[in-house]
């Protein structure tokens, strides 16, 4: 795979050469395959994509580790910014978790937003993996008493009628399956996947559709610049169409995204000739995307000024775009590390709650990479507390 990547196993290898086999029949009847299908059948092919198998993802066991999957704090620093807005909303609110990951977010979320007085009406965890459904619901299960687990229920697809409340997403956005494009003699083209002579996959670029190159040149003329020839990067043309599928039946309430990323003029930096597409592997960050499908996460920044336009184009109000870490200390973080650190047993849970809080905030960590943003619609800008709004970057974007 990599020199500084471990080997998979056997049977890891054999998993991989599954998912594999189905991709070459596809590229064989269907001639180079968008490297957007590839990324989503290596993510989401049922029972063989990276989030549909078995194998653990987060934490120290997985490939990566989550901002939950750190300790308590970052949950309830959002649970105490989403609260003012649950109360607002009345006793029929509802939340949404998109993704629910290991179900450390939601454990911690629902207790924090409990104490709070806040617990919405229903907490639902939009899960399309039937494994990540049935780990969610074993976690919860055992971690929260009944009356609080009774109002967990799990969607696998958005809902299709009108609901208040509050949508939640970490690092969701980043796993959408990302279209990549080039230029060559000023004209777009699209990354594809073929075969290659020894039966692996290389890359190709083939002329971009209507879709791909108009969104391309949206770009460059929000940009105010065209791309030069060779450069090559992402973007997300279906990410309005996403946006309107998650929240466009919300009539009022709060959509609030975490994520890594950058607002345009970072993303498409002109030094930024690769784009950010990677892969993670047992804690391991590298380029080889195209290596053994089903077994590593693939993965794109996002360009948060394009979600900050799919959000208003959705009928939403932007209401604050800011660093994680400014964010989090605006979401009471002092106050909950200060309790959490007054209630720990010993030195070595004080230790692990300060680390805790350096991987969430310093810059080279999450605390700048990680960004925030949060749209409203039919709410009172009061339900979003006051620290946040002044805390917003959105002249950034």
């Amino acid at each position: 795979m990599h020199p500084s990547l471990p080997e998979p196993d056997a049977e890891e290898r054999a998993h991989a050469e599954r998912l594999a086999e189905h991709l070459r029949e596809e590229i064989a009847a269907q001639g180079p395959m968008p490297f957007s299908r590839f990324m989503e059948r290596c993510l989401y092919a049922p029972g063989l994509g990276y989030y549909s198998a078995g194998k653990p993802k987060f934490g120290a066991a997985g490939d990566f580790i989550t901002a939950p999957e750190l300790g308590d704090l970052f949950a309830q620093c959002v649970a105490q910014t989403l609260a003012p807005a649950l109360r607002a909303l009345g006793p029929q609110a509802e939340m949404i978790e998109l993704g629910g990951g290991s179900g450390a977010f939601a454990e911690a979320a629902i207790k924090a937003l409990d104490a709070a007085g806040a617990m919405p009406y229903r907490y639902r965890i939009l899960e399309p993996s039937a494994d990540l459904r049935e780990r969610q619901g074993e976690r919860l299960r055992m971690a929260l008493p009944a009356k609080l687990f009774a109002r967990v229920t799990w969607l696998e697809r958005p809902p299709e009628q009108a609901w208040r409340g509050v949508l939640f997403a970490n690092e969701v956005i980043d796993a959408l399956p990302t279209t990549r494009f080039t230029l060559h003699e000023g004209e777009v083209f699209e990354e594809h996947v073929e075969i290659d002579d020894e039966g692996g996959f290389r890359r190709s670029a083939r002329p971009a559709d209507p879709l791909v190159a108009g969104a391309v040149r949206h770009l460059e003329r929000a940009l105010g610049e065209r791309f030069v020839d060779g450069y090559r990067s992402e973007i997300l043309p279906q990410l309005p169409y996403w946006i309107q599928a998650v929240g466009g039946t919300l009539e009022a309430g709060l959509m609030l995204f975490v994520d890594y990323g950058y607002p345009r003029a970072e993303y498409y930096h002109p030094e930024r000739t690769d784009g950010t597409l990677r892969a993670f592997y047992r804690q391991r960050m590298h380029g080889d995307v195209l290596r053994h499908p089903g077994l590593q996460d693939l993965t794109a920044s996002v360009d948060f000024t394009a979600l900050a336009e799919a959000g208003v184009h959705a009928g939403f109000e932007m209401a604050a775009y800011l660093p994680q870490a400014q964010f989090l200390i605006a979401s009471g973080l002092q106050e909950a590390f200060q309790q959490a650190h007054a209630q720990a047993q010993d030195e070595q849970a004080r230790y692990a709650l300060a680390q805790e809080v350096k991987h969430l905030t310093l810059p080279g960590e999450m605390g700048e990479r990680f960004q925030v943003m949060l749209f409203t619609r039919g709410l009172d800008a009061d339900a979003l507390p006051r620290d946040v709004r002044l805390a917003d970057r959105s002249q950034r974007l």
